[in-house]
């Protein structure tokens, strides 16, 4: 009896993929959504009394860890718009959380708690309040602060410089920008003085070169009597913002005050950087992308990538083969931003077809 080994080669190949199809579908599956928003160290206590209740101290935790999710993803003008929101519509969109600590000291119960939330529900309950929210995504700022006494004509850039002193003192665990303040050197300092003049219309970029940062803001503080001036200077890569703003009775010397302005200026920063990152959850483009399923690092990754990307709404595999595996993706924005946000990632495709190929 003659065996044809070119048939069992071909029978054995066959089984084989659909075998590591069969691997990548299950396996690969546990993560097809969008990722969660996952909130951590949560830090909660509570006098350990008569009536104590540990499941009202982990209801405030939700509520918490809530409320700093939003602050990092929703513009401070739209916060006050769910301020309300019920503890019952919080826990639904709860996928799930971790007690990672708790302890009794001195009669009083502490918790630390991680929460994560369903990114997609998220998502539906703000749009539900008309609400668009920003990418959680982190960035750096080279942060220039220079106070400029009008009265004296004079610019304090380390010394004497509250706003410089007690801007990193400030920091909130929901803030996404992250400040590098310049060091003190006396080389900038005199760069910096010389160009007193014509400062508003100095580009810094002698300094901010030094730093190896495309990302900075110059904020310049125009002291009257009473009154500060702050002119804010964006530049993200090639772009360039300017903003003014005015608080009137503040003194800068004051502790207190410096703060207050700190605060202040911190928000408005936060807001541009979310309005420039801001996802328009009411575009839900559907693409349909065939990858090949012979290359299963190259798959992990691109699922690793479309689970970490925000704009990314959802996404599941709708077929395979023994050739491709075949994606169904939901997209916040248009085909253009997918394919840059993509590119950045090094996943590129042929989307000459309906079916988009990844190359």
């Amino acid at each position: 009896m003659k065996i044809n080994n070119k048939n069992i080669h071909s029978k054995f190949l066959y089984i084989f993929f659909i075998f590591l199809s069969l691997i990548l579908f299950f396996f690969s599956t546990v993560n097809l959504s969008a990722k969660a928003f996952n909130i951590n160290n949560i830090e909660i206590s509570k006098p350990f009394e008569i009536k104590f209740d540990k499941n009202e101290v982990i209801n405030d935790g939700f509520k918490r860890a809530f409320f700093e999710l939003i602050s990092s993803i929703v513009k401070s003008t739209d916060q006050i718009k769910i301020d309300n929101v019920e503890l019952n519509e919080i826990k639904g969109m709860i996928e799930s959380f971790t007690i990672k600590e708790e302890k009794f000291i001195d009669d009083v119960y502490f918790v630390n708690l991680g929460v994560s939330f369903n990114k997609k529900k998220i998502f539906s309950f703000l749009e539900s309040k008309n609400i668009f929210p920003s990418a959680l995504s982190k960035k750096k700022f080279l942060f220039v602060p220079i106070i400029i006494d009008e009265k004296e004509n004079d610019l304090l850039i380390f010394s004497k410089n509250k706003i410089f002193d007690n801007w990193n003192n400030t920091n909130e665990t929901f803030h996404l920008i992250d400040y590098i303040l310049l060091t003190e050197d006396l080389e900038d300092i005199n760069l910096i003085k010389d160009r007193y003049e014509f400062i508003e219309e100095y580009d810094f970029k002698e300094i901010t070169d030094k730093y190896f940062l495309n990302d900075s803001i110059i904020a310049l503080f125009f002291k009257s009597k009473n009154d500060v001036r702050v002119l804010s200077r964006i530049k993200i890569k090639d772009d360039i913002n300017i903003k003014n703003q005015s608080f009137k009775n503040i003194d800068l010397n004051d502790n207190k005050q410096s703060i207050k302005i700190i605060n202040d200026l911190k928000i408005i920063y936060e807001d541009y950087w979310k309005n420039m990152n801001q996802i328009n959850t009411s575009i839900k483009l559907p693409i349909t992308v065939k990858a090949s399923s012979l290359d299963n690092s190259k798959i992990t990754s691109f699922e690793k990538i479309l689970g970490n990307t925000d704009l990314i709404y959802n996404f599941s595999i709708s077929k395979f083969d023994r050739d491709f595996i075949y994606y169904q993706i939901i997209f916040n924005g248009t085909p253009n931003i997918f394919l840059k946000t993509m590119g950045e990632n090094k996943f590129f495709f042929n989307t000459q077809n309906r079916t988009w190929i990844l190359k």
